[in-house]
Formats: structure tokens, sequence, C-alpha cells
């Protein structure tokens, strides 16, 4: 499954939030691509589920990808209890 994480600049948080999705989808069992941008590149990209700060996430729209907004970003319970829940859902609907 692939996943988009989103910052202002497409640096720093979305980068960091990229490598720490990918690591909680391992430790569960999931392979996730993924790529870290900015509000603006990420808007009309392809993914399964997109992760962004909670002020980043409400400016998302997607149709076709689920959108994860997370409070506090450097908390890794909050971002585990919150994206692995979506990742299941996501491996049921494939049937992974």
């Amino acid at each position: 499954m692939k996943v988009i994480t989103v910052c202002g600049m497409g640096l720093g948080t979305s980068l960091m939030l990229l490598m720490e999705v990918q690591s909680i989808a391992a430790k569960h069992g999931f392979d996730v691509s993924g790529e870290a941008t900015d509000l603006g590149s990420a808007l009309g990209r392809k993914c399964d589920f997109f992760v962004a700060s909670s002020e980043i996430a409400s400016q998302l729209a997607s149709k076709n990808a689920l959108i994860v907004g997370i409070k506090n970003i450097i908390d890794k319970n909050e971002i585990e209890n919150k994206i692995v829940p979506v990742m299941q859902a996501i491996a049921d609907k494939r049937g992974e």
C-alpha cells in the first residue's frame, strides 16, 4: 500500500512521519511504500492514505484515499493507534 505524508514545506515533519509510519507498518507486517511532500504537491496525488498533522489534514481533500490527522506528531503511540486500523482496513479490503 502507498502512503503520502504531508507537512507545510514537505521536508522535516513529513519525512519524520514517513519514517515512523513505515517503521510501524513493518512492526505489524504491512508493506508500505510512500513519499513525503508538501500540501500543495499532495493535492491530486494517488495513494491509499495520507498522514499529516491535524492542521494540515483538515486542508487535504481526497475522494480516493483515507486521511489520518495526527494531533501530536512526536507521540509514537498516537501515530500507531491511528494508522494501524487504517492499514488493516486497506489490507482487509484487498484481501491481503
